[in-house]
């Protein structure tokens, strides 16, 4: 891993619909949010840029939907970041305002991605940033996911996803680690 300098935190999707157990079902890594919280107080201490991407469902009975009460942050998310995404799709790089134009008149070069879910808008937001040319870093144990359904019905359990997810960006799209090494790669 490369020393950090300035690298900017987006923080992915941590709204409060995520937390509808009826709609989403079991989710893997209850710390998650901690090591968001941690994340967070890490990089404001440094003065480090932090993104907020928030997920506006373009389908109104969407728990993500504008409006919804699960559309809002999680009280883990408190302060003001130094940008703020909106975005209907799966990567930040494809919300409003652009990231990418916003990162790179920053001279921002480095990205640590953490938030929900770990194989949808993390991961894609992840694949997108390293084909941009970022060093990106992905805090694994800074996200947590859902079971899921495969076709024909088998259920893939959440950590088996996120170990996936891992397993995919890893080496190839960015530096996988967990939260503890990312505040450990701080340049004082």
């Amino acid at each position: 891993m490369r020393r950090f300098t300035s690298p900017a935190l987006i923080v992915v999707d941590v709204q409060r619909g995520f937390d509808d157990v009826a709609y989403w079902g079991p989710r893997y890594n209850p710390e998650c949010e901690s090591n968001i919280a941690a994340l967070l107080a890490h990089w404001r201490e440094r003065s480090w840029p932090i993104v907020f991407v928030r997920h506006d469902s373009t389908d109104p009975g969407s728990v993500l939907a504008p409006g919804a009460p699960g559309n809002r942050f999680k009280d883990v998310i408190t302060g003001e970041p130094d940008l703020l995404v909106t975005k209907s799709v799966n990567s930040c790089f494809h919300g409003s305002p652009d990231l990418d134009a916003w990162l790179r008149g920053k001279g921002i070069d480095q990205v640590v991605i953490c938030g929900i879910t770990t194989n949808h808008c993390c991961e894609t937001s992840a694949r997108l940033a390293g084909n941009l040319g970022y060093d990106t870093y992905f805090a694994i144990d800074a996200t947590h996911t859902f079971d899921l359904s495969a076709p024909g019905g088998a259920v893939i359990p959440a950590a088996t996803v996120a170990a996936m997810t891992a397993a995919n960006l890893h080496g190839e799209f960015a530096t996988v680690a967990l939260t503890r090494a990312l505040i450990a790669q701080t340049v004082d």
